[in-house]
């Protein structure tokens, strides 16, 4: 049986008014993702890929097409009601991080569960447990000046995960770290992908990208090519069981 798709995107088109100037910056673009991928999408400044990823994200809205997310169309939307959708449904991780630097391990991992109304000492447990399976157990109390980019990143990672999200959405999260530590962070990804997780990752880094299973490479706002990568790199057992 066919995995079921969680993204289908149908002639999405982007076009940004600047006063005089449009500038467009997708023009049609058709693509679909199934339950538990990891994507990589690639392509040179302009061409479309981090537009794609604010409406994957549900942090834009397309200027004309359909963006069906888990069977529901959200192309139409709110801001309100996309608000609701990002903090129910996605998971984030930013190439910075995007910490609160008051904030401990365990507390930047709620942060979401926050905005949900949802106080920290029901989710406690819960926040340790995403912590443990990042390999910040030991760093519970620590703030983000106390870790290094690597853990700092981990972190954001857990926080991804605290709403058990439908899909995972990763802009350039190794951009901010040494070879080394980038691969460190991209084994826990490609773990929880192993385990079930749908990621859908952004990237300009080939070796980056050869971590996925599908790389969809973008041009001039439109899909150039979408390749399946099946030279992509195996993992260990996963971190933790599909939830």
């Amino acid at each position: 049986m066919k995995p079921q798709s969680i993204i289908k995107l149908q002639g999405l088109q982007k076009t940004y008014d600047l006063g005089e100037v449009q500038v467009h910056a997708l023009h049609g673009v058709d693509l679909e993702i199934e339950a538990g991928s990891f994507v990589a999408i690639m392509g040179a400044s302009g061409s479309g890929k981090s537009t794609l990823l604010n409406i994957l994200g549900c942090l834009d809205r397309p200027t004309a097409g359909r963006y069906w997310l888990g069977g529901d169309d959200v192309s139409t939307l709110d801001d309100d009601a996309l608000s609701v959708i990002r903090g129910q449904r996605l998971g984030f991780i930013f190439q910075s991080y995007n910490l609160i630097d008051q904030l401990t391990v365990v507390e930047n991992i709620h942060v979401p569960l926050f905005y949900q109304g949802r106080d920290l000492d029901v989710c406690w447990d819960q926040c340790v447990q995403l912590a443990e399976l990042v390999g910040l157990g030991q760093r519970l109390d620590h703030r983000p000046k106390q870790l290094s980019g690597g853990q700092q990143q981990r972190v954001a990672i857990a926080r991804s995960l605290v709403n058990d999200p439908l899909m995972i959405l990763a802009d350039e999260p190794t951009g901010n770290l040494d070879s080394q530590t980038g691969r460190e962070v991209l084994d826990v990804l490609c773990r929880l992908n192993a385990a079930g997780k749908t990621i859908v990752l952004v990237t300009h880094g080939e070796e980056i990208a050869a971590r996925a299973h599908r790389v969809v490479r973008m041009k001039d706002g439109l899909v150039d090519r979408d390749e399946l990568n099946r030279t992509s790199v195996a993992v260990p057992t996963p971190l933790v069981a599909a939830r």
